[in-house]
């Protein structure tokens, strides 16, 4: 008998200790300060997190933009998330596992989820170019069944080019686009890309001003 898969959750009242909220919040840096405080997250089977509200489970979402275009496809049949199936997305990740080797109390917890970020990344796509990654928003969508139990981290990596193939079969119809474009294609959005869409402007030049002050 195969073991249920483990997944890497947060009790939703750390979130109403630092504030609650509603859809996307640019204000990133005072929630990841308690998120990976050690010991505050945990794994735990994902049946129980699908049905325990008290639960959020952490899904980084990773945004890819390259000249002005963003990384969109379609979630095909083979989609971990069933309710998502035929939805277009701006944003790939997925469950963090124990696999993933988390030390939820090391003092390096936040590069060790960096780099477990990368791993789920890599399988769905292959990033064939360089690219700066920054956390520039989470996502909190209390208004469904999926977004109720979910807490999305969402990752802007600017590519130095479009060199990005698939690699999983989930991905299908994969394209960069403008963000004009996808508006045009806005109802086939899945709620968090649409929430992105929405501030797409205000992400993309959060990451650019940290570059700057990086440099």
């Amino acid at each position: 008998m195969a073991q249920e898969e483990q997944v890497l959750v947060v009790e939703r009242k750390v979130l109403e200790q630092v504030g609650m909220f509603q859809g996307l919040i640019l204000d990133v840096d005072r929630y990841l300060r308690k998120l990976f405080t050690p010991g505050v997250l945990s794994f735990m089977p994902r049946s129980q997190a699908e049905a325990d509200p008290a639960y959020k489970q952490l899904i980084p979402y990773v945004i890819m933009s390259n000249d002005g275009k963003y990384l969109s496809y379609v979630r095909g049949k083979r989609a971990g998330e069933t309710r998502l199936v035929g939805n277009r997305s701006i944003g790939i990740g997925g469950h963090i596992n124990p696999g993933d080797d988390m030390p939820l109390f090391n003092a390096d917890f936040y590069e060790t989820y960096l780099a477990a970020v990368e791993r789920e990344v890599a399988e769905e796509v292959s990033v064939e170019t360089e690219y700066s990654d920054k956390i520039v928003a989470l996502l909190n969508d209390e208004s469904n069944e999926v977004g109720r139990v979910h807490l999305g981290i969402v990752h802007h990596w600017i590519l130095d080019s479009s060199q990005v193939s698939k690699r999983e079969q989930m991905v299908t119809q994969m394209a960069f686009m403008t963000p004009a474009e996808l508006q045009q294609v806005r109802d086939t959005l899945e709620t968090w890309s649409r929430l992105c869409l929405d501030k797409l402007s205000d992400m993309t030049t959060k990451t650019e001003d940290d570059n700057k002050n990086i440099k």
